[in-house]
Protein backbone atom coordinates (compact mmCIF):
# COMPACT_ATOMS: atom_id res chain seq x y z
CA UNK A 1 0.00 0.00 0.00
CA UNK A 2 1.32 3.43 -0.91
CA UNK A 3 0.34 6.47 1.09
CA UNK A 4 0.95 9.88 -0.47
CA UNK A 5 -0.68 11.75 2.43
CA UNK A 6 -0.35 9.53 5.51
CA UNK A 7 -3.15 11.20 7.50
CA UNK A 8 -5.96 11.65 4.97
CA UNK A 9 -8.75 12.02 7.52
CA UNK A 10 -9.21 12.05 11.27
CA UNK A 11 -10.09 8.33 11.28
CA UNK A 12 -6.52 7.61 10.14
CA UNK A 13 -5.25 9.04 13.43
CA UNK A 14 -7.16 6.27 15.23
CA UNK A 15 -5.30 3.62 13.22
CA UNK A 16 -2.02 5.43 13.87
CA UNK A 17 -2.60 5.45 17.63
CA UNK A 18 -3.76 1.81 17.61
CA UNK A 19 -0.50 0.83 15.92
CA UNK A 20 1.48 2.42 18.76
CA UNK A 21 -0.66 0.63 21.34
CA UNK A 22 0.14 -2.60 19.55
CA UNK A 23 3.87 -1.81 19.67
CA UNK A 24 3.69 -1.20 23.42
CA UNK A 25 1.70 -4.40 23.94
CA UNK A 26 4.43 -6.41 22.24
CA UNK A 27 7.20 -5.07 24.47
CA UNK A 28 8.37 -7.48 27.22
CA UNK A 29 7.94 -4.75 29.85
CA UNK A 30 4.70 -3.32 28.45
CA UNK A 31 2.68 -1.02 30.71
CA UNK A 32 -0.58 -2.37 29.28
CA UNK A 33 -1.74 -5.22 27.08
CA UNK A 34 -4.05 -4.46 24.17
CA UNK A 35 -4.31 -7.66 22.09
CA UNK A 36 -6.89 -6.04 19.82
CA UNK A 37 -4.74 -3.04 18.84
CA UNK A 38 -2.86 -4.80 16.03
CA UNK A 39 -6.13 -6.07 14.55
CA UNK A 40 -7.63 -2.58 14.56
CA UNK A 41 -4.53 -0.75 13.33
CA UNK A 42 -4.35 -3.00 10.29
CA UNK A 43 -1.99 -2.54 7.40
CA UNK A 44 -2.83 1.15 7.10
CA UNK A 45 -1.96 1.92 10.70
CA UNK A 46 1.39 0.18 10.37
CA UNK A 47 2.14 1.97 7.10
CA UNK A 48 1.34 5.35 8.68
CA UNK A 49 3.84 4.64 11.47
CA UNK A 50 6.52 3.72 8.93
CA UNK A 51 5.80 6.73 6.72
CA UNK A 52 5.57 9.39 9.42
CA UNK A 53 8.62 8.15 11.32
CA UNK A 54 9.87 9.71 14.54
CA UNK A 55 8.13 6.89 16.31
CA UNK A 56 9.68 7.10 19.75
CA UNK A 57 8.35 10.55 20.61
CA UNK A 58 4.80 9.82 19.43
CA UNK A 59 4.84 6.31 20.89
CA UNK A 60 5.89 7.74 24.24
CA UNK A 61 2.99 10.20 24.20
CA UNK A 62 0.48 7.50 23.27
CA UNK A 63 1.72 5.13 25.98
CA UNK A 64 1.69 7.82 28.67
CA UNK A 65 -1.76 9.07 27.65
CA UNK A 66 -3.15 5.55 27.63
CA UNK A 67 -1.69 4.65 31.02
CA UNK A 68 -2.81 7.82 32.80
CA UNK A 69 -6.34 7.70 31.39
CA UNK A 70 -6.59 4.00 32.32
CA UNK A 71 -5.59 4.85 35.90
CA UNK A 72 -8.05 7.74 36.13
CA UNK A 73 -10.96 5.70 34.78
CA UNK A 74 -10.44 2.81 37.17
CA UNK A 75 -10.02 5.13 40.15
CA UNK A 76 -13.16 7.14 39.36
CA UNK A 77 -15.24 4.00 38.96
CA UNK A 78 -13.97 2.58 42.25
CA UNK A 79 -13.80 5.74 44.38
CA UNK A 80 -16.44 8.04 42.90
CA UNK A 81 -19.13 5.60 41.83
CA UNK A 82 -19.04 6.38 38.11
CA UNK A 83 -21.77 4.26 36.52
CA UNK A 84 -21.56 5.54 32.94
CA UNK A 85 -18.59 6.37 30.70
CA UNK A 86 -19.30 8.53 27.65
CA UNK A 87 -16.33 8.28 25.29
CA UNK A 88 -16.65 10.97 22.63
CA UNK A 89 -14.56 10.47 19.46
CA UNK A 90 -13.80 6.98 20.78
CA UNK A 91 -11.97 5.96 17.63
CA UNK A 92 -10.41 2.51 17.99
CA UNK A 93 -10.21 2.54 21.77
CA UNK A 94 -10.52 -0.92 23.35
CA UNK A 95 -10.86 -0.16 27.06
CA UNK A 96 -14.26 -1.89 27.40
CA UNK A 97 -12.51 -5.08 26.28
CA UNK A 98 -9.14 -4.87 28.02
CA UNK A 99 -9.77 -3.12 31.35
CA UNK A 100 -11.12 -4.84 34.45
CA UNK A 101 -14.49 -3.11 34.53
CA UNK A 102 -17.67 -3.95 36.49
CA UNK A 103 -20.30 -5.66 34.37
CA UNK A 104 -22.84 -3.08 35.63
CA UNK A 105 -20.93 -0.21 34.02
CA UNK A 106 -22.55 1.38 30.96
CA UNK A 107 -19.91 2.40 28.41
CA UNK A 108 -20.99 4.52 25.43
CA UNK A 109 -18.77 5.21 22.43
CA UNK A 110 -19.67 7.99 19.99
CA UNK A 111 -17.83 8.63 16.72
CA UNK A 112 -18.19 8.82 12.96
CA UNK A 113 -20.20 5.94 11.46
CA UNK A 114 -17.27 4.82 9.29
CA UNK A 115 -14.89 4.28 12.20
CA UNK A 116 -17.42 2.57 14.49
CA UNK A 117 -18.65 0.32 11.68
CA UNK A 118 -15.05 -0.69 11.01
CA UNK A 119 -14.54 -1.45 14.69
CA UNK A 120 -17.77 -3.45 14.88
CA UNK A 121 -16.61 -5.57 11.96
CA UNK A 122 -13.17 -6.24 13.40
CA UNK A 123 -14.40 -7.00 16.93
CA UNK A 124 -17.60 -8.86 16.05
CA UNK A 125 -16.47 -12.00 17.89
CA UNK A 126 -15.11 -10.18 20.95
CA UNK A 127 -17.03 -9.58 24.15
CA UNK A 128 -16.61 -6.44 26.30
CA UNK A 129 -16.36 -6.62 30.08
CA UNK A 130 -19.26 -4.20 30.56
CA UNK A 131 -22.36 -3.01 28.76
CA UNK A 132 -21.18 -1.33 25.54
CA UNK A 133 -23.24 0.95 23.29
CA UNK A 134 -22.02 2.43 20.01
CA UNK A 135 -23.51 5.72 18.82
CA UNK A 136 -22.65 6.71 15.26
CA UNK A 137 -22.68 10.47 14.83
CA UNK A 138 -20.64 13.51 13.86
CA UNK A 139 -19.80 15.25 17.13
CA UNK A 140 -19.69 18.63 15.39
CA UNK A 141 -23.44 18.20 14.76
CA UNK A 142 -24.45 20.08 17.90
CA UNK A 143 -28.12 19.14 17.82
CA UNK A 144 -27.43 15.39 17.54
CA UNK A 145 -24.68 15.62 20.13
CA UNK A 146 -26.89 17.36 22.65
CA UNK A 147 -29.68 14.88 22.03
CA UNK A 148 -27.23 12.14 23.00
CA UNK A 149 -26.18 14.06 26.12
CA UNK A 150 -29.80 14.49 27.19
CA UNK A 151 -30.60 10.81 26.63
CA UNK A 152 -27.58 9.68 28.65
CA UNK A 153 -28.46 12.06 31.47
CA UNK A 154 -31.93 10.54 31.86
CA UNK A 155 -30.58 7.15 32.99
CA UNK A 156 -27.08 7.77 34.39
CA UNK A 157 -26.22 9.06 37.85
CA UNK A 158 -22.46 9.65 37.72
CA UNK A 159 -21.09 10.19 34.21
CA UNK A 160 -17.44 10.32 33.21
CA UNK A 161 -16.84 11.96 29.82
CA UNK A 162 -13.68 11.16 27.85
CA UNK A 163 -12.49 13.15 24.83
CA UNK A 164 -9.09 11.52 24.33
CA UNK A 165 -7.35 12.85 21.24
CA UNK A 166 -10.29 15.06 20.24
CA UNK A 167 -9.94 18.63 21.52
CA UNK A 168 -6.72 19.35 19.63
CA UNK A 169 -8.58 19.02 16.32
CA UNK A 170 -11.35 21.46 17.29
CA UNK A 171 -11.42 25.25 17.16
CA UNK A 172 -11.56 27.21 20.43
CA UNK A 173 -15.20 28.04 19.64
CA UNK A 174 -16.04 24.36 19.20
CA UNK A 175 -14.29 23.42 22.45
CA UNK A 176 -16.14 26.19 24.28
CA UNK A 177 -19.46 24.96 22.92
CA UNK A 178 -18.67 21.40 23.98
CA UNK A 179 -17.62 22.49 27.49
CA UNK A 180 -20.81 24.48 27.95
CA UNK A 181 -23.04 21.70 26.61
CA UNK A 182 -21.42 19.06 28.82
CA UNK A 183 -21.88 21.27 31.88
CA UNK A 184 -25.59 21.59 31.12
CA UNK A 185 -26.06 17.98 32.21
CA UNK A 186 -25.81 18.02 36.00
CA UNK A 187 -24.79 14.37 36.30
CA UNK A 188 -21.91 14.75 33.85
CA UNK A 189 -19.49 15.08 36.74
CA UNK A 190 -16.04 14.24 35.37
CA UNK A 191 -14.21 14.99 32.12
CA UNK A 192 -10.87 13.56 30.94
CA UNK A 193 -8.90 14.88 27.97
CA UNK A 194 -5.39 15.59 26.71
CA UNK A 195 -4.22 19.16 26.20
CA UNK A 196 -1.26 20.75 24.42
CA UNK A 197 0.37 24.08 25.19
CA UNK A 198 1.05 26.52 22.32
CA UNK A 199 4.73 25.51 22.46
CA UNK A 200 3.81 21.83 22.41
CA UNK A 201 1.56 22.37 19.39
CA UNK A 202 4.29 24.34 17.62
CA UNK A 203 6.76 21.47 18.15
CA UNK A 204 4.20 18.94 16.92
CA UNK A 205 3.41 20.97 13.80
CA UNK A 206 7.08 21.43 12.95
CA UNK A 207 7.70 17.69 13.04
CA UNK A 208 4.41 16.15 11.91
CA UNK A 209 2.21 18.92 10.48
CA UNK A 210 3.12 18.13 6.86
CA UNK A 211 1.65 14.64 7.22
CA UNK A 212 -1.79 15.89 8.21
CA UNK A 213 -3.37 16.64 4.83
CA UNK A 214 -7.07 16.69 5.63
CA UNK A 215 -8.87 19.77 6.92
CA UNK A 216 -10.48 17.72 9.69
CA UNK A 217 -7.11 16.32 10.82
CA UNK A 218 -5.35 19.58 11.66
CA UNK A 219 -4.20 20.17 15.20
CA UNK A 220 -5.23 23.66 16.31
CA UNK A 221 -6.50 23.87 19.90
CA UNK A 222 -3.78 24.78 22.41
CA UNK A 223 -5.02 27.64 24.62
CA UNK A 224 -2.47 30.04 26.09
CA UNK A 225 -4.31 29.99 29.42
CA UNK A 226 -4.12 26.19 29.60
CA UNK A 227 -6.76 24.59 31.81
CA UNK A 228 -8.03 28.02 32.86
CA UNK A 229 -9.83 28.03 29.52
CA UNK A 230 -12.39 25.63 31.00
CA UNK A 231 -12.99 27.51 34.24
CA UNK A 232 -15.22 30.05 32.47
CA UNK A 233 -17.53 27.14 31.60
CA UNK A 234 -17.70 26.01 35.25
CA UNK A 235 -15.20 23.16 35.12
CA UNK A 236 -12.40 22.97 37.69
CA UNK A 237 -9.17 20.99 37.58
CA UNK A 238 -9.20 17.88 39.75
CA UNK A 239 -5.94 16.44 38.36
CA UNK A 240 -3.42 17.46 35.74
CA UNK A 241 -0.63 15.10 34.75
CA UNK A 242 2.35 16.36 32.77
CA UNK A 243 3.12 13.94 29.94
CA UNK A 244 6.77 14.95 30.23
CA UNK A 245 6.88 14.02 33.92
CA UNK A 246 4.85 10.84 33.51
CA UNK A 247 7.03 9.68 30.63
CA UNK A 248 9.98 9.78 33.00
CA UNK A 249 8.05 7.85 35.66
CA UNK A 250 7.00 5.19 33.17
CA UNK A 251 10.44 5.01 31.52
CA UNK A 252 9.04 6.04 28.15
CA UNK A 253 11.09 9.18 27.68
CA UNK A 254 11.09 11.05 24.40
CA UNK A 255 14.25 11.56 22.36
CA UNK A 256 16.75 13.94 24.01
CA UNK A 257 14.79 13.83 27.27
CA UNK A 258 18.09 13.89 29.19
CA UNK A 259 18.96 17.26 27.63
CA UNK A 260 15.55 18.73 28.42
CA UNK A 261 15.87 17.57 32.03
CA UNK A 262 19.29 19.15 32.28
CA UNK A 263 17.91 22.46 31.04
CA UNK A 264 14.96 22.22 33.42
CA UNK A 265 17.25 21.56 36.36
CA UNK A 266 18.97 24.90 35.91
CA UNK A 267 15.98 26.98 34.80
CA UNK A 268 12.50 27.06 36.30
CA UNK A 269 11.36 28.80 33.11
CA UNK A 270 12.36 25.83 30.95
CA UNK A 271 10.92 23.39 33.46
CA UNK A 272 7.52 25.09 33.26
CA UNK A 273 7.64 25.10 29.44
CA UNK A 274 8.47 21.39 29.24
CA UNK A 275 6.05 20.48 32.01
CA UNK A 276 3.13 22.12 30.22
CA UNK A 277 3.89 20.93 26.66
CA UNK A 278 1.26 18.21 26.95
CA UNK A 279 -0.99 17.20 29.81
CA UNK A 280 -3.65 14.68 30.73
CA UNK A 281 -6.38 16.59 32.53
CA UNK A 282 -9.24 15.51 34.76
CA UNK A 283 -11.90 18.16 35.27
CA UNK A 284 -14.71 18.13 37.79
CA UNK A 285 -17.99 19.88 37.14
CA UNK A 286 -18.68 22.88 39.34
CA UNK A 287 -22.22 23.32 40.62
CA UNK A 288 -24.15 26.35 39.47
CA UNK A 289 -27.23 28.21 40.71
CA UNK A 290 -29.32 26.70 37.89
CA UNK A 291 -28.66 23.23 39.32
CA UNK A 292 -30.86 24.10 42.31
CA UNK A 293 -33.89 24.29 40.02
CA UNK A 294 -33.24 20.92 38.36
CA UNK A 295 -33.89 18.85 41.47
Amino acid sequence: MSISSPIENISDTARWVAAYRAMETERPEAHFRDPLARILAGERGEEIVRTVGGGKSVASGVVVRTCIIDELILRLIEKEGVDTVLNLAAGLDTRPYRLSLPSSLHWIEADFPVILSYKQQKLACKRPACSLELVKLDLTDVASRNALFFRVSTTAKQVLVITEGLLGYLTPTQVASLAADLHTQSNFRWWIFDLMSPFGLECFQMKYGKYFAADNAKMQFAPKQGTEFFHQYSWKVAKSHSVWEEAHRLNRNIRLAWLLRLLARFSSKYREIFYRMASIVLLEREWSVSDLFKH
